[in-house]
């Protein structure tokens, strides 16, 4: 993997003390952990791979001169003490990965964050505010199917009910799955937050919209808040061959009107907001029996909360009055719903102007996956900064991003938060 990296490696972008072949060394160094015969990699959330991953990356923080503490969540924190010791700016991501994974999702926000407490101490910089680099435990949700999970717990965000559902693949809970890595539940209850004032997280795009622009760097502009409705259209069945045209009442040809039209309702309330249903279930699933009932979820998901409501409210009249017009019933209940998290005007206009003195046309753009900064963006300020990802490909062993967009993320992110210490 380091080869490939440093194959077309412009090392010009080696300044100020950022280094490109040490991230390539470290992209490289945590792709073999928990790495597949067949391709990819796998670090599930809590796991020993997992755990490995984040121990390797330790190691280079105390190296860099960070004290480091992990909390009851396995949640790590690298930090260097700055002249105000009172308070401090975060910025990192997470090592964990899907199953069958890539190699840049959330490790590259790890490790731009490391790089950026490198650079200063190749400099002799000591900022002015504190300055802590984090990993987040399970953010992929691989563990209990809950994603964003030690971000969730650092914020307070996992009560006791959520607790006691929760479940592993093999059937432990979390206190089990705690006590297994090291931790325990009572510790995991009494998880205090820090003294930070400001989270920033860089992270791959996981989309096509740099490449189409040919831009090493975008702008985040918000992470998209997502709901869910579960739609039920509720007809008659019927025997297939016995049943006229003109005589039914058929579930799935009112849901399939409804899934194509849903694709042209989200622009009527934003550019930002998008619609899916990726979820179907057909009863009594037959192919010889007229549908009568079709189950779905749509995920809903927009940057901004009032337009999101206001996509949620015309999707839902859209399915009844589909119904209404089939003669069919229609329920609508929504199943879960999360608040958008837009970033502050300022620090959009900050990432311009560094942009701009790059020679970077600087381009917004929406994050419509989840990210850990969402969870802390409900409390504290943050903002995100994507790097173009090859073909758009993520969670998959064809994830890519080139070095030179990597070391162009960290200067970014360095120059960022540099003018967050100095505020």
């Amino acid at each position: 993997m380091k080869n490939l990296l440093i194959n077309d490696y412009n090392t010009g972008l080696d300044y100020d003390g950022i280094d490109g072949g040490r991230l390539a060394e470290r992209l490289e160094a945590i792709s073999k952990i928990g790495v597949l015969p067949t391709g990819g990699v796998s670090r599930p959330g809590f796991s020993q791979e997992e755990k490995l991953a984040k121990e390797l990356v330790i190691g280079w923080m105390k190296e860099a001169g960070l004290t480091v503490e992990t909390d009851a969540a396995g949640n790590v924190f690298g930090r260097l003490n700055g002249d105000d010791n009172s308070q401090s700016i975060a910025s990192g991501s997470h090592v964990d990965t899907v199953p069958a994974g890539g190699n840049f999702d959330g490790v590259l926000g790890v490790l731009a964050a490391l790089e950026v407490a490198e650079a200063w101490k190749v400099s002799g910089y000591t900022p002015k505010k504190s300055y802590e680099v984090v990993i987040f435990s399970d953010e992929e949700g691989a563990r209990f199917s809950s994603g964003v999970f030690g971000s969730r717990s650092y914020m307070g965000f996992v009560d006791d009910e959520l607790i006691a559902s929760l479940k592993d693949n093999e059937g432990l809970n979390l206190e089990e799955v705690l006590e297994q890595y090291g931790s325990s539940l009572k510790e995991y209850k009494n998880i205090q937050q820090r003294d930070w004032t400001f989270f920033a997280e860089a992270h791959i795009e996981q989309g096509k919209l740099l490449e189409k622009n040919n831009l090493p760097v975008g702008i985040v502009n918000g992470i998209a808040g997502q709901a869910w409705l579960e739609v039920e259209f509720k007809g008659q069945a019927g025997h297939a061959g016995n049943t006229p045209m003109n005589d039914r009442q058929d579930a799935l040809v009112a849901a399939g009107r409804f899934v194509s039209e849903l694709e042209n309702i989200p622009k009527i309330v934003s550019s930002t907001a998008v619609a899916t249903v990726g979820k179907l279930a057909v009863s009594p699933n037959g192919a010889n029996v007229i549908p009568e009932s079709v189950k779905m979820i749509v995920d809903i998901r927009d940057i901004h909360e009032d337009t999101r409501d206001r996509l949620l409210e015309l999707v839902t009249e859209r399915a009844e009055s589909i119904a209404k017009e089939r003669n069919i019933g229609v329920t609508v209940s929504g199943t879960s719903r999360v608040k958008p998290v837009p970033v502050e005007e300022v620090y959009k206009q900050e990432l311009h102007n560094i942009l701009n003195d790059l020679n970077i046309e600087a381009t917004e753009l929406p994050s419509g996956a989840g990210h850990d900064s969402m969870n802390i963006g409900l409390e504290l300020p943050v903002a995100m900064i994507f790097a173009r990802s090859k073909d758009g490909i993520s969670h998959n062993p064809k994830e890519w991003t080139s070095l030179n967009d990597c070391v162009m993320t960290v200067h970014v992110l360095k120059k960022f938060i540099e003018i967050q210490m100095n505020k």
